[in-house]
């Protein structure tokens, strides 16, 4: 019985000894690895980006912060310039807006009414009270002279104290005609040339607040600045947004509210030189470069467009800010024409050769 035990036992180990020694034929690679298509290039890392006459993507920030309250658009939807992209709750602004426009009317209206001056029923009165005097002078008058006329024939019929009373009445009556008939000057001339002066200019100023407080409103409903399509949309309906953008949780940093990219045929590669290959990098427009997409056996031709003149630290790449070793690069710009058969993304980091 051990000898049977013993001799399954070594059947086995030779069993899986042959299983194991059998060679394995490797899998071939999920992708080619991109080549160098030039006998001598530089080597170096690329991101896609919308291409743009300056700048990278076209960043949208309101100028204004809230609660968004709306949103119009969708990812990968092309807008036109002005088409609303979101809104943003505009209740106080909307209220203040309304009070600095009533205040503007109010101001309006008293300046027209400054305008309209004399009003005639105004002038109906003063001119009522002008006679009111004049029939009062009348009486007191007749009245003085009956005193006097009666003092010269008999001086013992009025007292001295009754005629200056008299006297003094008149007198009275006349400088009351005189005031009316100012008072009835004054009203015909209307208003002081500088209450109008200063109420017009009130009238501007409230104006102007009322103007500046419509641009406020308007900027809370937020526009695309050009044509192009919405590459990222980072503003749900509800959530915070203010002039530094959204809060973005899972990188617990602000990002733009809207990115546009344009809708041309086109896109464009920023490619970031190392600065120690710098000193092999060709000169302007005499640039040749090829762009290998990761994943795929595609090649691009690239098209130089421009240098941006300033090494920066590399931190493009990995949107990292803190760099064990400062590594610094040169960005170059390239673009390059789509194939509509191959879709291509902005933010694609790709691997591209420049041609020494």
């Amino acid at each position: 019985m051990l000898m049977l035990v013993a001799l399954a036992g070594v059947i086995f180990a030779v069993i899986i000894a042959i299983i194991l020694n059998r060679p394995v034929k490797p899998q071939p690679p999920a992708f080619q690895p991109s080549a160098n298509p030039y006998p001598h290039a530089i080597f170096a890392n690329g991101i896609i980006e919308s291409d743009q006459t300056s700048g990278e993507n076209l960043n949208v920030f309101p100028e204004v912060s809230g609660p968004v309250v709306a949103t119009y658009v969708t990812e990968g939807q092309t807008v036109h310039a002005g088409q609303p992209l979101f809104a943003i709750d505009n209740s106080v602004q909307l209220a203040t807006t309304r009070q600095e426009g009533l205040q503007a009317k109010a101001a309006l209206a008293l300046l027209n009414e400054l305008k309209a001056e004399p009003r005639r029923e105004t002038l109906a009165v003063v001119a009522s009270q002008l006679g009111q005097a004049q029939a009062t002078l009348q009486t007191l008058a007749r009245t003085r002279d009956k005193v006097i006329r009666s003092a010269a024939l008999d001086p013992r019929s009025v007292s001295k104290e009754a005629l200056d009373s008299a006297i003094d009445a008149a007198s009275a009556a006349q400088a009351g005609v005189v005031v009316a008939q100012r008072q009835l000057s004054l009203t015909r001339a209307g208003a002081w040339i500088y209450d109008v002066q200063n109420q017009a200019a009130q009238y501007d100023a409230l104006s102007h607040t009322y103007a500046a407080g419509q641009a406020l409103l308007g900027k809370y409903l937020v526009k695309a600045p050009s044509d192009g399509v919405v590459m990222a949309l980072n503003i749900p309906k509800g959530g915070y947004v203010s002039s530094l953008g959204a809060f973005d949780s899972y990188t617990e940093m602000n990002l733009p509210a809207v990115v546009l990219g344009p809708n041309a045929g086109t896109l464009a590669v920023r490619v970031y030189v190392d600065e120690i290959l710098l000193a092999g990098l060709p000169h302007g427009a005499t640039i040749q470069a090829q762009m290998s997409i990761r994943g795929a056996n595609r090649q691009f031709a690239l098209q130089f467009v421009r240098i941006q003149p300033y090494v920066t630290p590399k931190i493009e790449l990995s949107n990292e800010r803190q760099e064990q070793v400062d590594l610094r690069v040169l960005p170059v710009i390239f673009h390059f024409r789509t194939d509509p058969a191959f879709k291509l993304y902005p933010g694609e980091e790709v691997d591209v050769y420049i041609r020494q």
